[in-house]
């Protein structure tokens, strides 16, 4: 049996999906290696309710599909051949050793296992007579293998190029043009318009005028700037508007936005759900974060929704602008009233906190927990959509029905998650999907590249992403 390569894998690339193992192997025409250690970190994680834990349960099913070809010994190491009874008869080579290299004196667990899964890559490369590469997701095992002189790569999405669509875009428009603009088609002002270019800058010919405005169904939709403004919390920049009006506007369904830390993401995504719950077009707010608590710590947790302490403790984001929120409508009614303004005291914010989350149905929920439900008639908030994995956001968007509107937020620059990368998380992966035309639903992209919350987090960004102002 002839290979073109050989890849020996890390334990994230089978956690990220199980079925990496059938793209990578491409037809047969590409032989697999499987350290046991990946196989030892695999079964370890086949409890819980997490998407790596069904990912580990997917991948011992695929496993049972399996025969064993040979079992042979090289030096100290023992190569166990398995052919995974498939379309394509898929070839792995499951290779251990009793004895490695790596002393486990004060050296930590998830180092020892790098440095055995390595051990068994470097073996690899000199045993098959074919270019073998490992590939992991995480950084750090791809390093030490690049210091010990192994061929390694990550495991990309299918566009690996960055991400730049230009979702606003700025037009010069006459002053005569003006009258006409509103619901007309997009192709008579810009006739290289692409599907991605979601908003507008219409700047007008000799003035300071700008009309900002939204595509709908290929038609200029302006912006009425005073009914956005008119909630609790008022967009403040362009982006803001923009992200504002397609969270009120119902034409768009799903939105997906990019933004920077203290960029106002999820304040303005519940401030906007918040006032269409009061206009009765929804009947509940659901906010799902997708979090490190919840990759590892969601069976711990508990499922249930609700406002007890722990919804306050997992989901700090959510707690936190509600809080916000409450203290913002307060000092908007003082004003309103010309009264003197008091701070209200956090006995007073919290219990305010309580009844808006009772009057608005706002409930938090786990990934781990929306397996066979099907969520209705709701304002649907899915955050920290960068550590969700492409599996992950197609089970969770698998849930929603057509009564439902989603916001997507995430941060590329955020990610925690060790078995997803910036190529291959959800995020990356819906944003790039507004590249084409998609007639199953009206879906809306921005990034919120502008930081709102104060000077020093604006500071860190700058500083810690090497950027400039």
């Amino acid at each position: 049996m002839s290979f073109e390569k050989v890849y020996v894998l890390d334990t994230n690339i089978l956690l990220e999906d199980a079925k990496n193992i059938f793209k990578l192997s491409d037809a047969n025409k590409n032989l697999l290696v499987l350290p046991e250690t990946v196989l030892d970190e695999i079964d370890s994680k086949k409890s819980g309710f997490d998407e790596i834990n069904f990912q580990a349960r997917e991948f011992a099913r695929i496993l049972e599909n399996s025969e064993i070809i040979s079992n042979t010994k090289v030096n100290d190491f023992k190569i166990v051949r398995l052919n995974i009874v498939d379309k394509y008869s898929t070839t792995i080579d499951i290779i251990s050793k009793e004895e490695y290299v790596i002393n486990s004196k004060n050296v930590a667990l998830n180092i020892i296992n790098d440095r055995k899964i390595l051990e068994v890559a470097k073996f690899a490369q000199s045993h098959y007579a074919l270019e073998t590469n490992f590939l992991s997701l995480d950084i750090m095992a791809r390093t030490r293998a690049i210091s010990l002189d192994i061929k390694t790569d990550s495991l990309l999405g299918s566009n690996t190029d960055e991400f730049n669509f230009e979702f606003i875009k700025t037009i010069t428009i006459k002053f005569e043009q003006l009258e006409t603009i509103n619901n007309a088609s997009i192709f008579d002002y810009d006739s290289e318009h692409k599907p991605y270019n979601f908003a507008y800058c219409f700047k007008v010919k000799g003035s300071d005028q700008v009309l900002l405005a939204c595509v709908q169904n290929k038609r200029i939709s302006i912006l009425d700037e005073a009914e956005i403004r008119n909630q609790t919390i008022t967009p403040l920049n362009k982006e803001q508007l923009f992200f504002s009006n397609a969270i009120l506007s119902h034409y768009f369904n799903v939105l997906i936005i990019e933004a920077k830390a203290g960029s106002g993401k999820t304040l303005l995504a519940l401030s906007g759900a918040l006032k269409l719950v009061r206009q009765k077009f929804f009947q509940r707010i659901i906010y799902i974060r997708n979090s490190i608590e919840s990759l590892d710590k969601g069976e711990d947790i508990g499922y249930l929704p609700g406002y007890e302490e722990k919804f306050r403790i997992y989901n700090h984001p959510l707690m936190d602008s509600l809080d916000y929120i409450v203290r913002s409508e307060h000092k908007r009614r003082a004003n309103k009233k010309g009264g003197l303004y008091e701070e209200l005291e956090d006995a007073e914010v919290t219990s305010r906190v309580d009844t808006l989350i009772q009057n608005h149905g706002i409930e938090t929920m786990w990934v781990g927990e929306m397996r066979g439900r099907t969520l209705s008639n709701a304002f649907v908030i899915i955050d920290e959509a960068q550590n969700m994995s492409n599996k992950t956001m197609q089970m969770v968007l698998s849930r929603i029905d057509n009564s439902c509107k989603v916001v997507i937020l995430g941060s590329n620059k955020q990610i925690d998650n060790f078995y997803v990368n910036k190529h291959t998380n959800a995020l990356t992966t819906l944003l790039k999907s507004t590249k084409e035309a998609n007639d199953l639903v009206k879906p809306f992209a921005i990034k919120l590249e502008k930081v709102l919350r104060g000077p020093i987090t604006e500071w860190a960004e700058q500083i810690f992403s090497n950027e400039k102002k």
